[in-house]
């Protein structure tokens, strides 16, 4: 299981790798596009990890489309997060310190689906999100997308 540990400047004991995800509002902007995770159980926006050779917001098209089945666009740069006492360890081990470029996306084509990332998907307000099992602060990315503003840097 993933696992994410806090502690002052814990993020030091990790590989760097920037990463992406998506803010996916419904067609009235009251609620957003989650995904569960396979590894850990936690509610999170859909994205991943950028591949060599290509721009972040392909990064962020590819991996909605792999965990969703989605065909997005990515319309806006909402922020680029980083928390240095943060460090995510993974299954086999790895330790990572991530930088993740969260961008506003909207739907172009297809219905959400499930992928091996991911167990269930559905549509959740800000409230719904207080109550559920959130991977990192995907919560407080969503705030910022609501904001509407430039890029944020955290």
């Amino acid at each position: 299981m993933t696992q994410l540990f806090y502690g002052p400047r814990l993020g030091k004991e990790g590989e760097l790798r920037t990463g992406c995800c998506a803010v996916i509002f419904d067609e009235a902007r009251k609620k957003v596009l989650l995904t569960q995770r396979t590894d850990n159980g936690r509610w999170c926006l859909p994205g991943g990890r950028m591949e060599p050779g290509e721009s972040a917001a392909e990064a962020c098209e590819r991996e909605v489309s792999e965990e969703t089945g989605l065909t997005v666009r990515a319309k806006r740069l909402v922020g680029v997060y980083s928390n240095p006492d943060q460090l995510v360890i993974y299954p086999d081990g790895t330790k990572v310190f991530i930088v993740v470029l969260c961008f506003e996306a909207e739907i172009v084509d297809g219905e959400p689906g499930l992928s091996d990332e991911t167990t269930a998907f559905g549509w959740f307000s800000l409230a719904e999100m207080e109550s559920m099992p959130m991977h990192g602060e995907h919560k407080a990315r969503v705030e910022d997308a609501l904001l509407g503003g430039g890029a944020l840097m955290k």
